[in-house]
């Protein structure tokens, strides 16, 4: 009888440790992770709370004003930025460090003290808009779509940036073929 008992629990306990498996097993299939219920939802906007900078420093209070696409596009910025100045941290380490060019330059100044000015005159606008109750929007409108000017400036500006040091790595790494290459002859 205690051997039938002990089949038993060993069957169950068995049972229940493979099932408990091919649970585990299906979601992540699935693309699950089980006893995770955190979902979000890449399309809900963006809240102020939420937001961490890596690179840019802006003021919270001038962002409230902003559409969901423009807190987006400036995530990205601030993403593109990061990697960049980590590109730069890189070279520093390996005493690589090139001069500055006028891109460079411009790209800094436009991110640290002309983005958060912009910034500010678009939330004191905002603010002086809803003070006024005024019905015409056509002030608002126009700084909405410079701002997205800048942006948009701005984040071709990185993009250009980024592609000139991805072809002066490439570039780098030609010219080491070509001395390798020489070496050998």
């Amino acid at each position: 009888m205690s051997v039938l008992i002990g089949v038993g629990v060993i069957t169950t306990m068995s049972i229940f440790y493979l099932s408990r498996k091919g649970w585990h097993a299906f979601h992540k299939a699935v693309g699950i992770t089980p006893g995770v219920l955190i979902y979000q939802n890449a399309n809900a906007p963006l809240s102020l709370s939420n937001i961490s900078w890596q690179q840019l420093n802006l003021n919270k209070k001038h962002l409230k004003a902003l559409a969901d696409d423009q807190l987006r596009q400036l995530q990205h910025i601030d993403e593109k930025v990061a990697s960049y100045y980590d590109y730069q941290i890189e070279l520093k380490s390996q005493e690589k460090m090139p001069e500055i060019t006028e891109a460079q330059f411009i790209l800094h100044k436009m991110l640290h003290t002309r983005l958060p000015e912009l910034l500010s005159s678009y939330h004191q606008l905002t603010i002086i808009k809803s003070n006024t109750k005024s019905v015409n929007n056509q002030s608002r409108e126009e700084a909405g779509k410079l701002l997205q000017e800048v942006l948009d400036s701005i984040e071709q500006r990185l993009n250009s940036l980024s592609e000139q040091l991805e072809q002066q790595q490439l570039q780098d790494m030609r010219v080491m073929k070509r001395y390798m290459n020489s070496q050998n002859r």
